[in-house]
């Protein structure tokens, strides 16, 4: 009987180091996935729309357009086909301007926006693979960009 027993509690000890070990896990990806759109934030945006996204960076003084303070994305959304509803974040249309569907004029020209080619789908490599990579990295800018929303 006291063999079963401590049986039992092992189970129940290794059954919550296993908890432990996934839960760490998850949230290590979790940081690791927020890292990663900070990173493109960094790299891409930081320049012209600044630190915190209010469009005060520091090349932003030299624009003839003022870059968007993209913390208010959603606050100014005003609603937007097919069923947005006014004042969520416009996930869909931040990523079409980031890759290029969705014109913007202080962004530059389609063909060479400008971040040059970080965000451009260009076929190297084996079919698609390039632009899974390159919509990954757009896909983790965008959730950025909506983490940094303000009410």
């Amino acid at each position: 009987m006291l063999s079963i027993i401590k049986l039992h509690d092992y189970v129940k000890l290794f059954s919550l180091v296993v908890l432990l070990v996934l839960v760490g896990a998850s949230t290590a990806a979790f940081g690791e996935e927020e890292l990663i759109g900070s990173d493109e934030y960094r790299i891409s945006c930081l320049s012209c729309h600044g630190v915190g996204g209010k469009g005060d960076g520091p090349m932003a003084q030299y624009l003839t357009i003022k870059p968007t303070d993209l913390t208010q994305l959603a606050k100014n959304n005003g609603g937007q086909y097919p069923d947005i509803k006014a004042g969520s974040y416009p996930f869909l249309r931040v990523f079409q301007i980031i890759d290029g569907r969705t014109e913007v004029a202080g962004h530059g020209d389609r063909p060479m926006p400008v971040w040059g080619s970080r965000f451009q789908i260009i076929d190297q490599g084996p079919p698609g693979t390039h632009e899974r990579e390159i919509r990954a990295r757009i896909l983790e800018l965008v959730y950025y960009i909506q983490s940094i929303q303000e009410d």
